[in-house]
Protein backbone atom coordinates (compact mmCIF):
# COMPACT_ATOMS: atom_id res chain seq x y z
CA UNK A 1 0.00 0.00 0.00
CA UNK A 2 1.59 3.43 -1.14
CA UNK A 3 2.11 6.35 1.42
CA UNK A 4 2.76 8.60 -1.38
CA UNK A 5 -0.83 10.04 -1.18
CA UNK A 6 -4.39 9.40 -0.73
CA UNK A 7 -6.55 7.88 -3.05
CA UNK A 8 -9.31 10.11 -5.12
CA UNK A 9 -12.21 8.94 -5.24
CA UNK A 10 -13.85 8.74 -8.41
CA UNK A 11 -17.40 10.21 -8.57
CA UNK A 12 -20.11 7.43 -9.51
CA UNK A 13 -21.97 7.84 -12.81
CA UNK A 14 -25.97 7.82 -12.57
CA UNK A 15 -27.47 4.98 -13.94
CA UNK A 16 -29.14 5.12 -17.63
CA UNK A 17 -32.83 4.45 -16.88
CA UNK A 18 -33.08 5.32 -13.04
CA UNK A 19 -30.41 8.65 -12.70
CA UNK A 20 -29.10 7.19 -9.19
CA UNK A 21 -25.79 5.84 -8.59
CA UNK A 22 -26.85 3.65 -6.44
CA UNK A 23 -28.18 1.44 -9.14
CA UNK A 24 -25.32 1.87 -10.98
CA UNK A 25 -23.50 0.52 -7.62
CA UNK A 26 -25.52 -2.34 -7.46
CA UNK A 27 -25.14 -3.53 -11.21
CA UNK A 28 -21.55 -3.52 -10.80
CA UNK A 29 -22.12 -5.68 -8.14
CA UNK A 30 -24.33 -8.27 -9.77
CA UNK A 31 -22.02 -7.86 -13.03
CA UNK A 32 -19.78 -11.17 -13.62
CA UNK A 33 -17.45 -11.33 -16.14
CA UNK A 34 -17.94 -8.18 -17.56
CA UNK A 35 -21.51 -8.58 -18.61
CA UNK A 36 -23.24 -5.22 -17.27
CA UNK A 37 -25.74 -5.47 -19.68
CA UNK A 38 -26.91 -8.96 -18.27
CA UNK A 39 -26.42 -7.52 -14.88
CA UNK A 40 -28.60 -4.69 -15.55
CA UNK A 41 -30.93 -6.61 -17.18
CA UNK A 42 -30.97 -8.67 -13.65
CA UNK A 43 -31.16 -5.29 -11.48
CA UNK A 44 -34.19 -3.40 -13.85
CA UNK A 45 -36.00 -7.25 -13.58
CA UNK A 46 -35.69 -7.55 -10.07
CA UNK A 47 -36.79 -3.48 -9.09
CA UNK A 48 -40.24 -4.44 -11.34
CA UNK A 49 -40.99 -7.34 -9.47
CA UNK A 50 -40.20 -6.08 -5.28
CA UNK A 51 -42.60 -2.70 -7.05
CA UNK A 52 -44.97 -5.36 -7.96
CA UNK A 53 -44.88 -6.95 -4.93
CA UNK A 54 -44.31 -4.12 -2.38
CA UNK A 55 -47.12 -2.06 -4.91
CA UNK A 56 -44.78 0.95 -4.83
CA UNK A 57 -43.87 2.43 -7.83
CA UNK A 58 -41.06 4.51 -7.05
CA UNK A 59 -37.86 2.20 -6.99
CA UNK A 60 -35.73 4.85 -5.44
CA UNK A 61 -37.99 4.33 -2.10
CA UNK A 62 -37.10 0.62 -2.30
CA UNK A 63 -33.56 1.02 -2.97
CA UNK A 64 -33.06 3.55 -0.09
CA UNK A 65 -35.49 1.93 2.48
CA UNK A 66 -33.64 -1.47 1.59
CA UNK A 67 -30.03 -0.20 2.50
CA UNK A 68 -31.64 2.11 5.29
CA UNK A 69 -32.29 -1.61 7.19
CA UNK A 70 -29.42 -3.40 6.23
CA UNK A 71 -26.43 -0.84 6.99
CA UNK A 72 -24.55 -1.95 10.06
CA UNK A 73 -23.19 1.16 11.97
CA UNK A 74 -20.41 -0.82 13.74
CA UNK A 75 -18.30 -3.77 13.07
CA UNK A 76 -15.09 -5.60 14.91
CA UNK A 77 -11.64 -5.55 13.56
CA UNK A 78 -9.11 -7.65 15.09
CA UNK A 79 -6.59 -5.42 16.67
CA UNK A 80 -3.29 -7.26 18.15
CA UNK A 81 -1.77 -6.23 21.36
CA UNK A 82 0.85 -7.69 22.95
CA UNK A 83 0.59 -11.57 21.36
CA UNK A 84 -3.27 -11.79 21.94
CA UNK A 85 -6.26 -10.66 19.07
CA UNK A 86 -8.58 -8.70 19.71
CA UNK A 87 -11.68 -7.93 18.32
CA UNK A 88 -12.47 -4.02 18.77
CA UNK A 89 -15.54 -2.61 17.77
CA UNK A 90 -15.21 0.45 15.21
CA UNK A 91 -17.65 3.03 13.44
CA UNK A 92 -18.28 2.75 9.80
CA UNK A 93 -17.67 5.41 7.10
CA UNK A 94 -21.27 5.84 5.33
CA UNK A 95 -19.20 4.52 2.00
CA UNK A 96 -18.31 1.52 4.17
CA UNK A 97 -22.03 1.08 5.27
CA UNK A 98 -23.39 1.30 2.02
CA UNK A 99 -20.67 -1.12 0.36
CA UNK A 100 -21.08 -3.58 2.87
CA UNK A 101 -25.15 -3.46 2.56
CA UNK A 102 -25.13 -3.72 -1.16
CA UNK A 103 -22.62 -6.56 -0.66
CA UNK A 104 -24.62 -8.73 2.35
CA UNK A 105 -27.63 -8.32 0.09
CA UNK A 106 -26.22 -9.47 -3.47
CA UNK A 107 -24.78 -12.95 -1.50
CA UNK A 108 -27.77 -13.53 -0.28
CA UNK A 109 -29.68 -13.32 -3.55
CA UNK A 110 -26.96 -15.59 -5.08
CA UNK A 111 -27.17 -18.27 -2.14
CA UNK A 112 -30.94 -18.42 -3.01
CA UNK A 113 -31.05 -21.67 -4.68
CA UNK A 114 -33.45 -23.19 -7.40
CA UNK A 115 -34.52 -19.52 -8.12
CA UNK A 116 -33.54 -17.06 -11.04
CA UNK A 117 -31.01 -14.23 -10.13
CA UNK A 118 -34.18 -11.86 -10.86
CA UNK A 119 -36.35 -13.23 -8.40
CA UNK A 120 -33.84 -13.74 -5.44
CA UNK A 121 -32.47 -10.58 -5.65
CA UNK A 122 -36.11 -9.16 -5.70
CA UNK A 123 -37.14 -11.17 -2.89
CA UNK A 124 -34.05 -9.83 -1.17
CA UNK A 125 -34.47 -6.53 -1.47
CA UNK A 126 -38.21 -6.98 -0.37
CA UNK A 127 -37.35 -8.76 2.69
CA UNK A 128 -34.42 -5.98 3.33
CA UNK A 129 -37.32 -2.83 2.78
CA UNK A 130 -39.63 -4.99 5.51
CA UNK A 131 -36.63 -5.63 7.89
CA UNK A 132 -36.43 -9.49 7.48
CA UNK A 133 -34.58 -11.93 6.22
CA UNK A 134 -30.82 -13.30 6.13
CA UNK A 135 -29.47 -9.67 5.52
CA UNK A 136 -30.85 -7.94 7.81
CA UNK A 137 -29.82 -10.80 10.43
CA UNK A 138 -26.15 -10.36 9.64
CA UNK A 139 -26.15 -6.73 10.64
CA UNK A 140 -27.77 -7.36 13.85
CA UNK A 141 -25.64 -10.12 14.13
CA UNK A 142 -22.58 -8.13 13.60
CA UNK A 143 -24.35 -5.01 16.15
CA UNK A 144 -24.40 -7.67 18.82
CA UNK A 145 -21.07 -8.82 18.39
CA UNK A 146 -19.48 -5.10 18.59
CA UNK A 147 -21.90 -4.61 21.36
CA UNK A 148 -20.21 -7.90 23.64
CA UNK A 149 -16.79 -6.54 22.41
CA UNK A 150 -17.07 -2.91 23.61
CA UNK A 151 -15.11 -3.95 26.89
CA UNK A 152 -12.39 -3.57 24.15
CA UNK A 153 -13.05 -0.27 22.81
CA UNK A 154 -10.37 1.07 24.65
CA UNK A 155 -7.62 -0.58 22.22
CA UNK A 156 -9.19 1.81 19.03
CA UNK A 157 -6.56 4.01 17.33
Amino acid sequence: MSRRRRAVKRPIPDDPRYGNPLVTTLVNLVMSSGKKSTARRIVYGAFERASEKLEKGDTEDLILGALENTRPKLEVKGRRVGGATYQVPVELSYERQQSLAFRWIVQAARSRKGLPMVDALASELIDAYNNTGTVVKKKEDTHKMAQSNRAFAHLRW
